[in-house]
C-alpha cells in the first residue's frame, strides 16, 4: 500500500517542488520520505514528521481528511518543523 501511494507521490513531485524532507510514519504499515525531490519507503532523518495511520494518510491525500481537524482529533501528530508540512499542501492542490 504504501509502495503505491509512494509511487503516485514521485508521480506529483515531478512537476511540483517540495522544499526540505517529510516523513509520514504509518507505525509498522512503514513509512513514506519526501526529500531530495522524491518519494521513498526508505526511513531516514526528516525535517518534519507527520505520524498517522495509513488509512488517515490516504484520507489525508485524497483530500477527505482536512489536516488541521486530524491534529485536532488526534488522527495525526507533528512533530520537527511545522512549516515544512505546510508545504505540503501545495503538493495537494
Amino acid at each position: 500500500m504504501l509502495d503505491k501511494i509512494a509511487t503516485d507521490i514521485r508521480k506529483v513531485l515531478e512537476t511540483k517542488s517540495f522544499s526540505g524532507s517529510l516523513k509520514f510514519d504509518c507505525g509498522e504499515d512503514g513509512v513514506i520520505v519526501l526529500a531530495d525531490g522524491t518519494a521513498t519507503t526508505r526511513d531516514r532523518e526528516t525535517d518534519c514528521t507527520l505520524k498517522l495511520s495509513t488509512e488517515n494518510l490516504v484520507s489525508l491525500l485524497e483530500g477527505k481528511l482536512n489536516p488541521m481537524v486530524a491534529m485536532a482529533t488526534g488522527k495525526l501528530k507533528l512533530s520537527g518543523n511545522p512549516a515544512i508540512a505546510m508545504g505540503l499542501a501545495k503538493l495537494l492542490a
